[in-house]
């Protein structure tokens, strides 16, 4: 008898990855003939997950989540956190790296089940409809044209600083290929650019960081949370003499904002892990066949759900060791001969430095890995913000776009960056640092306590509801995740109501 519910061969769609579909044949057997045959069993509608060296081919997700939330946070800012304050608030990279953390992999773990991402989760939140939807859109909408304009400023800046090309110029062809790539939409390609972007930033930060770092005793200090007191000089050079003005813009770009998290479901469904195999961008879960998965489904999807930790523990890895490097950088150049740059300034100045201290090749490498992280970022950026601003608009104006394609919809918001960020570079390049700490307060404080507030919901109440009551049960987290999600809502709350005082000041 031939199985009625064969699955076939994985097949490629023109525009996404690969993707598990079930086909269903015509009997050849009678009636009568079927039903004195006892029926198979069904065969599970997700696929096995990689296992032991295997993962380490599966890997992707990670890669490309990395090279993005490795920039401006981290370029810019923990660089000059690093010069005003030294390696005393080292403590800062490991908690915001790691507190973000939790909720990507928060949002990774409820992709592979559901096969949608975070933006759809918000819209299935308790309360008016799509509420949290709309304030996403138009936080992010602002947020991302300033990110977009100072990343490629900030790229620019480092550029010129290498080539003969000016400044705005250069932040004009860092987005424009940011754009090129994105506008081609093909997941491995991202994976493989960003690769080598993030190989040449860590070789550029890692030699640096080696060359400042400080004794030991003093690195394990800077591990104890506390903001030490601003320096007479930074203040002379206009740094606010509250060392948390420094400290909290890192913290909300550090390891990416808001944005990035989500991003990191869109890398999931691109790379085609769990139940968000094909091509599943732009799209909500299909809630008729979360309801069919059954208890081998669910160990499978238990299986994916290892592999999205593995993948997203490695980005946090990668993410502590390179903005550890910048910010310890900054400390054993920048402070260390009493200069808090700012705008234009910071390429210049860390290249002038190094370069009396290394060489020229001091100089290049610092430069070269700064730009690639650069432009890392600026790729991710171009590449996630149309998916998570497109499925906004998909769920909170569905008619509106329902004539256009997700891809039509998704290039649209390519030129709409394109055009926004050379306009952005032109008046405002001026002053990558301002731009980057309004980015990264708006865009990586203001919505990261709701976001880890959006996940627990999200995990541990709407997530088992898609299921069957014993498959939901077996794919409901244990607590640590939960707890982690609370500590994450609690810490950057609070830091939210300090960057409110230290502005009313």
């Amino acid at each position: 008898m031939i199985d009625s519910t064969a699955q076939s061969k994985p097949h490629r769609a023109n525009d996404g990855p690969v993707r598990y579909t079930v086909r269903t044949f015509s009997p050849l057997f009678s009636a009568a003939d079927r039903m004195s045959k006892p029926a198979d069993p069904p065969r599970p509608a997700i696929a096995l997950p990689p296992r032991g060296a295997a993962l380490l081919l599966a890997v992707g997700p990670a890669i490309v989540w990395c090279a993005e939330y490795i920039g401006s946070g981290e370029v810019i800012l923990a660089t000059r956190t690093g010069a005003v304050l030294g390696s005393g608030v080292l403590w800062a990279v490991f908690i915001g790296v790691f507190l973000k953390y939790l909720i990507g992999l928060a949002g990774g773990w409820y992709t592979v089940a559901t096969g949608e991402s975070m933006i759809d989760l918000f819209g299935r939140l308790p309360g008016p409809k799509n509420a949290f939807v709309w304030v996403v859109f138009f936080v992010q909408l602002v947020a991302s044209i300033f990110a977009i304009g100072s990343i490629a400023s900030s790229a620019g800046v480092f550029i010129a600083e290498l080539t003969p090309i000016p400044a705005y110029l250069a932040g004009w062809m860092v987005t424009l290929f940011a754009v090129t790539i994105a506008w081609i939409g093909e997941f491995r390609m991202m994976k493989f650019v960003m690769a080598a972007l993030i190989s040449l930033t860590l070789v550029g930060v890692v030699v640096i960081a080696v060359q400042v770092m400080p004794p030991l005793g003093e690195l394990l200090a800077g591990l104890v949370p506390k903001v030490p007191a601003v320096p007479d000089w930074a203040v002379a050079q206009k740094a606010n003499p509250n060392g948390w003005s420094e400290v909290l813009p890192l913290l909300g770009w550090g390891a990416g904002g808001f944005a990035s998290q989500v991003w990191y479901t869109y890398w999931v469904m691109g790379a085609g892990y769990g139940a968000a195999a094909g091509n599943r961008q732009g799209k909500p879960a299909d809630e008729a066949l979360l309801k069919t998965l059954n208890s081998e489904d669910a160990q499978r999807i238990a299986g994916w759900r290892r592999l999205v930790t593995f993948d997203a523990t490695s980005a946090m890895v990668v993410g502590i060791a390179v903005t550890s490097g910048f910010l310890l950088a900054g400390a054993g150049v920048l402070g260390a001969n009493e200069v808090a740059p700012e705008g234009t300034k910071v390429a210049f100045t860390l290249a002038s430095l190094f370069g009396s201290q290394w060489g020229s090749t001091g100089a290049t490498l610092f430069l070269v890995g700064g730009a690639a992280a650069l432009v890392s970022t600026q790729l991710a950026q171009v590449a996630g913000w149309p998916y998570l601003l497109d499925d906004c608009v998909r769920l909170c104006l569905p008619k509106t776009v329902a004539a256009w394609s997700p891809i039509t919809r998704r290039r649209a918001w390519l030129v709409f960056y394109l055009i926004a960020s050379m306009a952005i570079v032109y008046r405002l390049g001026y002053n990558p640092v301002a731009l980057v700490q309004f980015a990264a307060t708006l865009e990586g404080l203001v919505l990261t306590p709701l976001q880890a507030l959006a996940m627990i919901v999200g995990l541990y109440w709407i997530l088992p509801k898609l299921y069957q009551p014993e498959v939901g049960a077996q794919l409901r987290p244990g607590p640590f995740i939960g707890v982690g999600l609370v500590v994450c809502f609690l810490f950057f709350t609070a830091a939210v109501v300090m960057s409110l005082v230290i502005a009313m000041k």
